[in-house]
């Protein structure tokens, strides 16, 4: 791993909202490549670290580092642009929208034309809309999803719903890709499904995930490291054969699960 890029690096970061120290120095990092765990009962403060490397939250005290940018203070948008993206815990598509739209919008940011260009409905218009069309659709039959292309997204059954938010997600070309518990929901073969295309995503698109989870066989299964928050501090970190060794996550997570 000597030789891998630093991607993402979280130097002692903290966050206050009011009184209550959601997370509280907090250091990890992610290399070109890697796929990475972050594990920790309901209210460890996971989501809240998403929430601050993903331009949701500014940390109130120490620093993130994106592909050796310093990016607190940055908007969602922005750190999108730089290469982030991520899908939440709550599916959050554009419902009322057809399942090729919602992947064509994310694209938004990489399209080559102006509004003057769209307006008058000159050639470059019609060439960006194509590839657009034509990129969206290949992400959809690598997730199954080709043949509900023009179905409305709130149509899909669940898992094709979480399928479609990771195809979306996709679709900005992310350096790193973070998924916010998207086995929440699943029945055990779609959960065995989501693990095979974790890895293959991974391995396909040449990017690094981080990855939120309750569900011990994905996470055991999936991730070289780990890292797990309780009260909003990191109390362990290692690869899953030593968390799963580790007596203080042992007690206060993992109990007979794996």
């Amino acid at each position: 791993m000597g030789d891998k890029k630093r991607l993402l690096d979280l130097r002692d970061v903290s966050i206050v909202f009011g009184g209550l120290r959601a997370v509280s120095n907090f250091t990890m990092h992610i290399d070109e490549g890697e796929l990475v765990g972050l594990i920790g009962p309901n209210g460890a403060g996971k989501t809240t670290a998403f929430n601050m490397i993903t331009g949701v939250y500014v940390p109130t005290e120490g620093e993130i580092y994106f592909d050796g940018k310093l990016i607190n203070g940055k908007k969602s948008y922005q750190v999108t642009q730089m290469g982030m993206a991520r899908t939440f815990q709550n599916i959050r598509l554009f419902s009322e929208l057809s399942v090729l739209d919602n992947v064509k919008i994310a694209n938004n940011m990489h399209i080559d034309y102006s509004l003057p260009h769209a307006i008058f409905r000159v050639n470059k218009y019609f060439d960006e809309e194509k590839k657009v069309t034509e990129q969206g659709m290949e992400l959809l039959k690598l997730f199954h999803l080709d043949k509900h292309a023009h179905d409305m997204a709130k149509n899909l059954p669940y898992g094709a719903q979480r399928r479609l938010e990771i195809a979306r997600a996709l679709a900005t070309k992310p350096q790193l890709l973070l998924l916010d518990e998207p086995a929440a929901g699943m029945n055990p073969q779609e959960t065995k499904e989501l693990m095979e295309m974790i890895k293959w995503l991974r391995d396909n698109f040449k990017i690094s995930i981080l990855l939120i989870e309750h569900d011990m066989s994905l996470v055991m299964g999936v991730c070289e490291r780990l890292y797990v928050l309780e009260y909003g501090m990191c109390i362990a970190t290692g690869t899953p054969a030593e968390i799963k060794k580790n007596k203080r996550v042992i007690k206060a997570y993992l109990g007979g699960e794996v």
